[in-house]
């Protein structure tokens, strides 16, 4: 199956690609927009579930996606307008970071994506170039809740892939952000998004044992299962950072005493 089919397929019951509930989303996004009339930009949007969330219940929202998969930008349309948003929501098919919006944001997106830029720190360099003045980039990504064990590290992670959460943070501070708010995702979060994931996979393999791809979809899911609860469970965490640059003082023109 093409991975935009299978990623679709995987998130079908739990549409926000990040271990976050429902509650946590609102909550983010919440702090994220708090006059509710703001420029939105989600760099790596997918099926803009993100997106939908913050227009949904703020009328004075504009929003723009980004991403590369056609097939999720096709899914994500059809959601916008069966929300009726079409007319606050624009997708946007090209590579994030080639992308130049016509107009700065005040929020920028990119929460559980950063890999398409390379990591956290080109993440939010990309970002950056889209801000408004005092706007805010929404981040999420991975951090070492415990050092990796070599059974994590055999699923295909590296031990400088990520940092702790300590030093999650002095990273982006070091890099002139400056964290507004963040949360943690719990292991009831994490639970629920993997069991969501797998099971998802599961039942449309069941479901549908005539499909030339079921096998290799059960098999992706038992796959991911296995690595999940064997390698990275506990240790791999989750972080998800509202952060603002930090503001630099024009420099000051000394006069002369005469």
């Amino acid at each position: 199956m093409h991975r935009d089919d299978l990623s679709s397929l995987a998130h079908s019951e739990h549409p926000i690609a990040a271990p976050l509930s429902d509650q946590r989303v609102d909550q983010l996004l919440a702090h994220a927009l708090p006059r509710g009339t703001e420029r939105v930009l989600d760099l790596g949007c997918g099926e803009a579930e993100w997106l939908i969330w913050a227009v949904a219940n703020r009328e004075g929202v504009r929003a723009d996606g980004v991403d590369l998969s056609e097939p999720a930008l096709a899914r994500g349309r059809e959601h916008i307008a069966q929300s009726g948003l079409a007319d606050r929501i624009t997708l946007h098919h090209q590579d994030a970071a080639d992308f130049n919006g016509d107009a700065p944001y005040d929020l920028v997106l990119c929460v559980g994506s950063t890999h398409a830029f390379g990591g956290l720190l080109p993440t939010l360099e990309a970002a950056r170039k889209h801000l408004a003045p005092g706007g805010a980039v929404l981040v999420g990504d991975g951090f070492w809740e415990r050092p990796p064990t070599k059974e994590t590290l055999q699923v295909g992670f590296t031990e400088d892939e990520y940092t702790d959460l300590a030093g999650t943070v002095e990273l982006v501070e070091r890099n002139g952000w400056i964290p507004l708010h963040g949360h943690v995702s719990t292991q009831e979060e994490w639970d629920d998004y993997e069991w969501s994931w797998t099971g998802s996979l599961t039942r449309w393999a069941l479901d549908n044992p005539q499909h030339p791809e079921s096998e290799e979809v059960l098999a992706t899911a038992k796959q991911h299962r296995t690595q999940w609860l064997g390698g990275y469970r506990g240790t791999l965490g989750f972080v998800t950072l509202l952060l603002r640059q930090e503001a630099r003082p024009e420099p000051h023109t000394l006069l002369r005493l005469t």
